[in-house]
């Protein structure tokens, strides 16, 4: 493999991979997200990075921060978190075809005796 791969950002790399027609036959079957991390792990081993240190940076890129505001990031960075929730979201969706899958499901939500009012809900005469 040529390490003119290495000098990329792993995205791109992969996506050249995947899409190379010589790989492609090989490759179908594997994620772009998958290639992404291989890459990863192996331009962290080729920078001198320790097995953890490698791991814990590919598990920040890879995870969402709620606390994160993605108003502040640029159109790459967005699309790459938007993918990574797209993921996230197909991984974790119920299909009918899913042995669990319940269609319509009802569910009754505890009644608190203590709930928390909001002050932009609460209706006044005076406002009307």
């Amino acid at each position: 493999m040529p390490f003119l791969y290495f000098s990329q950002d792993c995205t791109r790399a992969a996506e050249q991979l995947k899409n190379n027609p010589r790989h492609k036959s090989y490759l179908e079957q594997v994620s772009l997200r998958q290639l992404e991390k291989l890459f990863g792990f192996l331009r962290g081993y080729l920078s001198g990075q320790s097995l953890a240190e490698t791991m814990e940076q590919i598990r920040r890129e890879t995870t969402i921060d709620p606390e994160e505001d993605l108003n502040k990031l640029d159109d790459k960075e967005l699309a790459k978190r938007k993918s990574i929730m797209d993921e996230l979201f197909e991984k974790n969706q119920k299909k009918k075809d899913d042995p669990n899958f319940v269609y319509d499901i009802e569910v009754e939500f505890p009644q608190d005796d203590q709930l928390q009012s909001c002050g932009w809900d609460t209706e006044s005469a005076d406002e009307f």
